[in-house]
């Protein structure tokens, strides 16, 4: 984020000041754009718009990409660390080009966080003021970030208010799939964990796409979906190979195709019966 950017010019209010009924004639208006004076009587004439107050409004420019690239892109390789956990951080970041991995130390093992991808906001708790990283980030690919100090974001959100609502959506995703994970955690069965997240997944992609069908696609690698669910990456694998033998579920490169999602929602029903029944035992 995602994690951002930038100083985009903004036009400047053109100040107007409108004269009383009783003047003779108000003074002309030095700039050749500015609109000519017009009597009360001419006020509702067809050939005059009455939207002077609309176009004296400051036109909000749009960021320049390339603008932002070449003065906030900070380029790097795979296996490049970002920044590290403890550290002071004093930047945010929003994810241009590749992919960034987020992972923390929990009782002296790593755990993966997240797998970041373009758009995302990320590191953004530094915005905060002398706060410390809580994770590492790690390039998985080759890619740009945009890194943003705290008076530069605070200025761009001013400034662009298409970016506040950009910045504000990736925290209301994150929180999201932060509670995910937490209700993904409190499953014991491995399947469980499994199936919860494809179901979350396939929602999640059926809303962003306005379809009404009982199926979803969407695009996930093995270790995005292990992050997810929070087991190794050769569980995953397992789990889906099982969820494809009972075609609940295909897979094409990097990308699942569930063709019923009630059928799935069904199992993880009774997956979780059968492990009610376990617990009894």
């Amino acid at each position: 984020m995602t994690s951002s950017p930038e100083g985009d010019g903004v036009a400047p209010d053109e100040e107007r000041e409108a004269g009383s009924a009783s003047d003779a004639e108000p003074a002309p208006l030095p700039s050749a754009a500015a609109e000519p004076a017009r009597s009360p009587s001419s006020a509702g004439a067809p050939d005059e718009p009455d939207d002077l107050a609309d176009r004296a409004a400051p036109v909000e420019s749009a960021p320049d990409p390339e603008r932002l690239r070449a003065r906030f892109g900070r380029p790097f390789e795979a296996g490049d660390v970002i920044f590290r956990e403890g550290e002071p951080g004093t930047e945010a970041y929003l994810l241009e080009e590749g992919r960034i991995r987020l992972i923390k130390k929990v009782r002296g093992a790593e755990r993966s966080l997240m797998v970041l991808k373009p758009g995302d906001l990320f590191g953004e708790s530094a915005l905060l003021g002398g706060a410390a990283r809580w994770s590492t980030a790690i390039a998985l690919s080759r890619g740009v970030a945009l890194t943003l100090d705290q008076g530069t974001l605070q200025n761009l959100v001013e400034r662009n208010p298409a970016v506040a609502l950009r910045i504000i959506k990736q925290l209301v995703g994150r929180l999201r799939d932060a509670e995910d994970q937490i209700e993904i955690m409190m499953l014991t069965d491995t399947q469980s964990k499994v199936v919860n997240a494809l179901l979350k997944l396939a929602q999640q992609s059926r809303a962003a796409s306005g379809s009404s069908s009982n199926g979803a696609s969407f695009a996930i690698s093995p270790m995005e979906l292990s992050t997810r669910v929070g087991l190794d990456v050769d569980t995953v694998k397992r789990a889906v190979q099982q969820l494809r033998e009972g075609q609940y579920l295909r897979v094409a490169d990097e990308r699942l195709e569930i063709p019923d999602i009630d059928a799935l929602r069904r199992l993880f029903g009774l997956l979780g019966l059968k492990d009610e029944i376990r617990g009894e035992q």
